[in-house]
Parts: C-alpha cells; structure tokens; sequence
C-alpha cells in the first residue's frame, strides 16, 4: 500500500454537504466487545495531538476546496477525553477550511462517567451541539459483564447533564447479551424509550474477532444467544421503538422524524467524508483513504508528511457500486437507483426476493422490507450483480 501522492485536488463535481470525521483513539479501558482503533496509554501529548489533528485537518481541505461541510463527528476511542480546547480548535479550523451549513451538525461521542460528564458543558461552549452516550445497558450486572466502567446511576446522571447540555442527545444500548429474555429486553428499552432522547443506536452483541469475547468463546466460557432469539429481539425492537415514535430508519439506528444521524446519513447514502486521525478511513469522489492505525505511527506519519495516510486508491466503479449498495440498504428509505449503473443489481435475484416480501423494488429505488431486515446479509449477498 502506498503512501498517498503529494498534494492534489480531486474532482469536486458533488454538491451535497461534505462529512468530517475526527478520530480519536485513546480509552481509559479496552471493553471486551469492541473491535474498534483504541489504546490504552498512561500519558498523552495533548499539545502535539491537538498541531497533529490540525495538520491531518488540513491536508484533507487543500484536497477538497469548494465544498460546504454538513457535518463533523468525533469519534474514537472516547473523545469525551479530549481536552474541550482541542475540540474547539479542531471545529474552527474545520469552519476555516470550507464553508459551512447553515445548521452544522457537530457530534461527539462520550463515555457516562461522572469525569467526563463534567466536560460536557466546556464541550457545548466548544461547539458541540449532539452528543452520542455510551451507556450500553440499564443493568448493572450486565454494564459489569460489558467491562463498562460506570453504573446505572452514574450513566443515568450523566444522561441528565448531557440533555441539559446539548441541543441534541442520543445514546447507545448493547442487546441480545447472554441470559436476556425477551421480558428483559422488553422493560430495559420501555424504560430507555422514556429519557425522552431524540435519537437511539440499538445493537445487537456480536462476537467479533481479536476481541475478548471472542477469545471466551473460543474457550467455551462465553455462549453466544442463540439466533432464534436474537431474531426475536430485533423484531420487538422495531415494534417498540416504532410504537413510541423512535421508528428503525437504519438497521440499529432509531429517531424521531428530523432527527436522524445527518453525519451518519452521509457514510449510508454513500456521500463523500473526509477522515483524519488515527485509523480513519475517507471515501472523496471516487478515492479510498486509509490513515495508519497505531497512534504512535500516525502521529509519526503527520510529522514526517504533514498528513496520516497510509494509502489512497481510486476505487474502480465496481467496487463504489458495491459500496454504495452495502451501505443503502441498511437504511429504511433504500437506495436511489439513479446513482447506480443499470447493471448493478442481479435483476433474478431481486425478483425472486420481491416475490419473498424481503424486498419492494421500483425503476429508481431498492429497498429491503422489515421482512427482508432479519436476513439483510443474505439479501445484500443476492441482490449485487
């Protein structure tokens, strides 16, 4: 993989807002689910991160002038740990470098100790106006079993200062976790549904490989649900959030209407985004980008040329064909066909999935049915010609 070329400005023929992605990388505790870019590290130069970020920042703007910025989201690792100064400088320079959208949607994720909660407020002077919370579970035993490091009441304190604190709030939820009934799951997310929150990301515990689950399943210490009832989870989720106007408008994602993820609605309609920091991958007209991984080699990267990357590739129609339809379908509105090649879908297997109910299929839209949803890897594997 080659290290990208020296500064070139690509075609800029795309007119809809541009997506920033700020990453991250650092955590308190390494939680033994997540197969996300975080380390654990004793000491941080928040100085030099903060000229790095900036540098990385740039680098990515001299490659795309012209183009209005919709929205930027800090993610990690657990960029409540930023020091609010450096999330400040990293908006402003943002709002240098490109103009902006009237109504910029800026999220940060954060974790619900009381440390970082007290940020929350310099956070929202920073610019900050939505803020994604990890809290994970309304169950003690089960925030224990997540190697969460806070509990119920901590998080639900924290919850409380981020709804006095930002203009818009969203939190996480982990379901289908060992030993969860459907009663369970039940009276955990009718409780959540109660916070009043706009916005709610809901996933199911998967086992993904190099985690430490993964390691206790190997050993036979860790039994995954088994995927009948994981099934049945998901269908009462939909109900439930549906019912209290939260409706599915992706997979794992639920909002009330205008309140959906704007940034995230980027990755799925297979916009453009621009990614810095360690690890953050980019998809600018037509170029793939990758940053390198480990911070301490990223760090090094943006020293030596002014920018992380660790490889930049034009990626063939094809594979942006691909992209684009792996990513749509997970959302409740589908995908617009127009943006597509005519020969990008298997037109067999379609039909034979409208047939099945798992799809509703138009000229110029695709989408997957609450049907089709429980088995959307099979119909993603069927419907790319």
């Amino acid at each position: 993989m080659a290290t990208a070329p020296a500064l070139r400005t690509v075609n800029t023929v795309r007119t809809e807002p541009l997506a920033l992605y700020i990453h991250w990388p650092f955590c308190v505790s390494k939680c033994p689910y997540c197969d996300f870019n975080s380390h654990v590290r004793d000491t941080v130069d928040q100085d030099a991160w903060r000229d790095a970020l900036l540098a990385d920042l740039a680098f990515e703007a001299t490659l795309m002038p012209g183009r209005t910025l919709g929205s930027i989201f800090f993610g990690g690792g657990t960029p409540s740990l930023m020091p609010p100064a450096t999330v400040a400088a990293l908006i402003g320079a943002a709002r240098r470098h490109w103009s902006v959208h009237d109504d910029l949607e800026i999220t940060l994720e954060a974790n619900p100790s009381s440390v970082e909660a007290a940020r929350f407020a310099d956070l929202a002077a920073a610019g900050v106006n939505r803020v994604s919370l990890g809290l994970q579970a309304l169950d003690d035993g089960a925030l224990a079993f997540l190697g969460r490091a806070h509990g119920v009441v901590e998080g639900l304190r924290a919850l409380e200062t981020a709804q006095a604190a930002f203009a818009r709030v969203s939190f996480d939820l982990i379901y289908a976790r060992p030993g969860q009934s459907a009663a369970d799951w039940d009276a955990e997310l009718t409780r959540a549904l109660g916070f009043g929150t706009e916005h709610l990301s809901l996933y199911q515990l998967t086992i993904e490989p190099g985690t430490r689950f993964a390691t206790l399943v190997q050993r036979g210490e860790l039994t995954p649900v088994d995927q009948d009832i994981a099934a049945e989870l998901f269908e009462a989720t939909r109900a439930l959030t549906a019912q209290a106007g939260l409706p599915a408008y992706e997979v794992s994602n639920h909002a009330r209407l205008g309140a959906q993820s704007r940034h995230n609605l980027t990755y799925w309609r297979y916009g453009d985004y621009v990614g810095v920091g360690p690890g953050a991958h980019g998809r600018r007209t037509g170029y793939a980008t990758v940053r390198h991984k480990k911070p301490e080699n990223w760090l090094s990267a943006v020293a030596r040329n002014g920018h992380g990357i660790v490889s930049e590739d034009v990626l063939p129609e094809r594979d942006r064909t691909v992209e684009a339809l792996l990513m749509g379908l997970r959302l409740s509105e589908g995908v617009d066909l127009s943006r597509l090649p005519a020969d990008a879908l298997d037109r067999r297997a379609v039909a034979r999935l409208h047939t099945l109910g798992f799809v509703e299929h138009s000229p110029d839209r695709l989408t997957v049915t609450e049907r089709g949803m429980l088995l959307l890897d099979t119909v993603l594997s069927e419907v790319v010609a």
